[in-house]
C-alpha cells in the first residue's frame, strides 16, 4: 500500500504526526569521532550490573512463575509497599496503596494523563521551555499548549496568573498545568520554595490540576531540597510522577504515580487496554533491589559522578565562552542538563551545524516551545559524556560559537544586551496557544 492510500486509513492524530527537524539532523551525530552533549541518557557505569545480576538470580529462584505471570495493572502490591516508603521519605505524608500506580516508566504516566483528561481542543498550560515528550504526548490528543515562561526559579507564579485571567476572559478552563519543579528539563532550573506555595495557590483559585513530573528529584548535587508540590497538596488536585529510569536504570522502563484514589482509579482504566500491566519480572526486581538496600547507596555513587561531571562542564564553559559574545546559561544544583542562551540575533540551528562540523551535538532548544520561540537557545547534557569528552566537546562547541558570533555580528542598532539569564528566559512573544504535532521517537535524546 502506498502512502497516498494509507493516507484515509489514519486518524487525524496520525496525519498530523510530522518528522522532527532535530531527530533528522541528529542522524549525522553517530560518527564515531563526534562527541553528543545531545542525549538525556544516564551514564553508564552509574548501572548497577553486579547489584542487578544478584537480585535477579534471587528472583528466579524465589519468585520464578510469579515473576513471569501477569500482574495487576495497579503494580506488584509488594513493590507498591516499597514505594510508599520511598514516597514518605520525600515527604509525603497518609500514602495507602490506594494512592500509588506503577507504570511503564514516567513517559507512559504522561500519556495516561492525556487520554483520560484532555479533549481535542482542551487546553493544557507548560513551562517555556518544557519537557517534549510531554508536549507530544498531549498535542497527541489533541491539546492546545499555552506556555508560561520560566526564570531562574522556575515557573513564573505572576506570569502563570496572568495566563489563567485571559484565558478566563476567553471562556476558557485549561484542564491542567504542567510543571518539572526540580531541575526542569531542559532549563535546569528548580521551582523555589515560595513560587510552589504561589502556584499551588492559583491552582485552589481557578480549580486547576497539576502534573507534577519528578524524574531528577533525587539527583541534587548542591543546595536544600524544596518540598514537592504533592507533599504540600491539600486538596488532591495534584498528580506526581516519579520514574526509575534516571535513578535506577532506564532499561526497565519502570515509573510510579502518587495521586488521590480517584485520579489513580481513572489511571487504571486508561493503562488497561493499553497494556494490561507492566511487566511483572521487572517489578519484583525493582522490589528486591530496594528490600536487599542497594538504591540508595547506589544512588549516592551516582550524585557524586554527576557532581563531578557537572563542575568539569561549568568549568570548560567558564574557559573557553568569552564573555565578551554575550552568552549565557544556568547552573542547575542537579539533574542531567544545563541551558545556554545566545545573543537573541543568533540562531541556534546556525551554530547546531557549525557544531556539527568539529564533531560535537547539542538540542536546539526551539523544540521545547510551545510557541515556536527559544531560536536562539539550546540544551547541553553532562550525564552521559566522560569528564575528559565534556571539556573537549565545550571546547569544541566554543570553537563553534566564535565562528558564528565573528560571522554574524549583532546589529549596529541595537542596544548592548545587558539583561541577566532570568530575564532572557521571560522575554519572547505573548505566548498564544499554540497546537504542535511532535513525533515521540526522541526519547533516546529528549528524556
Amino acid at each position: 500500500m502506498d502512502a497516498t492510500r494509507l493516507q484515509k486509513f489514519l486518524s487525524d492524530s496520525a496525519r498530523s504526526a510530522t518528522r522532527n527537524e532535530i531527530r533528522e539532523l541528529l542522524k549525522l551525530i553517530s560518527r564515531p569521532d563526534m562527541i553528543s552533549l545531545a542525549g538525556g541518557l544516564p551514564a553508564i557505569e552509574s548501572f548497577p550490573v553486579p547489584e542487578l545480576e544478584e537480585v535477579t538470580q534471587h528472583v528466579l529462584e524465589e519468585y520464578g512463575a510469579a515473576a513471569l505471570q501477569y500482574g495487576p495493572t495497579e503494580g506488584d502490591p509488594g513493590l507498591r509497599e516499597q514505594l510508599i516508603g520511598l514516597l514518605e521519605k520525600d515527604g509525603n505524608t497518609n500514602v495507602t496503596l490506594d494512592n500509588v500506580l506503577v507504570t511503564t516508566a514516567s513517559q507512559q504516566a504522561l500519556d495516561l494523563c492525556a487520554r483520560v483528561f484532555i479533549a481535542p481542543g482542551d487546553t493544557v498550560l507548560c513551562g517555556l521551555p518544557s519537557y517534549l515528550g510531554a508536549l507530544g504526548a498531549f498535542a497527541a490528543c489533541g491539546a492546545h499548549l499555552s506556555g508560561v515562561p520560566l526564570d531562574d526559579d522556575g515557573m513564573r507564579a505572576d506570569l502563570l496568573e496572568h495566563r489563567l485571567l485571559a484565558l478566563r476572559r476567553e471562556g476558557i478552563h485549561p484542564k491542567f498545568l504542567y510543571l518539572v519543579p526540580d531541575f526542569q528539563n531542559p532549563a535546569g532550573v528548580t521551582l523555589s520554595v515560595e513560587r510552589r506555595h504561589e502556584i499551588l495557590s492559583i491552582a485552589r483559585e481557578f480549580d486547576l490540576l497539576i502534573v507534577e513530573d519528578n524524574p531528577y528529584r533525587q539527583l541534587r548535587y548542591t543546595g536544600e531540597t524544596p518540598p514537592s508540590l504533592g507533599s504540600l497538596d491539600r486538596d488532591g488536585r495534584v498528580i506526581t510522577l516519579y520514574s526509575f529510569s534516571k535513578v535506577f536504570c532506564p532499561g526497565l522502563r519502570l515509573g510510579y504515580v502518587l495521586a488521590h484514589p480517584d485520579v489513580i482509579a481513572r489511571l487504571v482504566l486508561a493503562k488497561q487496554p493499553v497494556d494490561l500491566c507492566t511487566s511483572s519480572f521487572n517489578q519484583f526486581i525493582a522490589r528486591e533491589y530496594i528490600i536487599g538496600g542497594h538504591l540508595w547507596p547506589r544512588l549516592e555513587r551516582t550524585r557524586a559522578l554527576y557532581a563531578r561531571k557537572r563542575e568539569v562542564m561549568l568549568a570548560a564553559l567558564e574557559e573557553h565562552i568569552d564573555p565578551d559574545w554575550g552568552v549565557r546559561w544556568t547552573e542547575p544544583e542537579g539533574g542531567m542538563f544545563l541551558w545556554m542562551e545566545l545573543p537573541k540575533h543568533l540562531n541556534a540551528k546556525d551554530l547546531f551545524q557549525r557544531a556539527l562540523e568539529k564533531n560535537v551535538a547539542f538540542v536546539i532548544g526551539n523544540a521545547f516551545y510551545c510557541d515556536g520561540g527559544g531560536t536562539n537557545t539550546l540544551r547541553l547534557n553532562f550525564s552521559y559524556p566522560s569528564e575528559d569528552q565534556l571539556v573537549i566537546a565545550i571546547k569544541r562547541l566554543a570553537d563553534a560559537l566564535s565562528d558564528l558570533v565573528r560571522d554574524e555580528p549583532a546589529p549596529q542598532s541595537a542596544p548592548a544586551d545587558v539583561k541577566g539569564f532570568s530575564e532572557g528566559l521571560v522575554s519572547g512573544s505573548d505566548h498564544a496557544l499554540t497546537y504542535l504535532p511532535l513525533s515521540l521517537s526522541l526519547h533516546e535524546i529528549i528524556e
